[in-house]
């Protein structure tokens, strides 16, 4: 899709490496030249999907704690939110020299009952991400709008929540949301009950259960389950930073 950013970071790594160029045409390619790596040190080209990919595979081969990850960002902003957010830098060339002189920094990783894996954050329940309107419609009818749309109530779900087996909220009291967040070994919990004071907890693994729901984590929208616990691991992967960020 972005044949000049990756042509871009091919010259940058060939530059200052030894470097294979895999161009993979589906996700089984993808995996068999993951597999194939051998010694080399594997760079994905490519946007926050392509770098989850790498982890969920690599975890699933307990291959995980070998070694260290390099990105060099390649796609839309919006779909490189999760690496910007970890530190990779948003240029192409700057992330490939990353790539090649950066230091690898340890980072914690989600993992449900699944073997599903969790990046950044997870969000609970997870809804449809809202849908713009046209630049030139919505200048049109801003007023009109204003005038006729009242705001949407906040969607509430009744779930449970368990952190490290101390509840922190049951299906007898509306939830607008949970945020599950790794940092520093352990997950940082926060819980938006509909009419209650927020409560905020970290643990090693949060249950969620209760009737269907959806969790958004990493970009990705999952579900429809009943029952999901997801476990921190601490310094589970490497990634290639900058320096100062690593």
């Amino acid at each position: 899709m972005d044949g000049e950013s990756v042509r871009i970071a091919k010259d940058v790594l060939s530059a200052g490496a030894e470097a294979k160029i895999c161009l993979p045409d589906s996700p089984e390619e993808f995996s068999r030249a993951l597999a194939r790596r051998g010694s080399r040190r594997p760079v994905v080209l490519g946007d926050d999907r392509a770098l989850l990919r790498t982890v969920a595979l690599l975890h699933r081969e307990r291959e995980l704690a070998e070694g260290a990850l390099s990105l060099v960002p390649i796609g839309p902003q919006d779909a490189l939110e999760v690496a910007h957010a970890l530190g990779v830098p948003r240029s192409t060339p700057a992330a490939a020299r990353v790539a090649l002189h950066g230091a690898v920094r340890r980072l914690d990783l989600l993992v449900d009952d699944s073997d599903g894996v969790v990046l950044g954050d997870l969000l609970v329940p997870g809804v449809p991400l809202p849908v713009a309107a046209a630049p030139s419609v919505w200048g049109t009818c801003r007023s009109l709008v204003r005038t006729l749309v009242r705001p949407a109530p906040a969607p509430v779900a009744r779930l449970r929540v368990e952190a490290d087996g101390i509840l922190l909220a049951d299906v007898d009291a509306p939830l607008e949301g949970l945020t599950v967040r790794p940092v520093g070994g352990t997950a940082e919990v926060t819980v938006h009950p509909a009419s209650a004071p927020t409560r905020h907890a970290t643990a090693g693994t949060v249950t969620v259960s209760g009737p269907d729901f959806r969790y958004r984590a990493d970009g990705r929208l999952t579900g429809p389950v009943r029952r999901r616990t997801w476990t921190v691991r601490a310094g589970a992967w490497g990634l290639t930073l900058p320096v100062e960020a690593a």
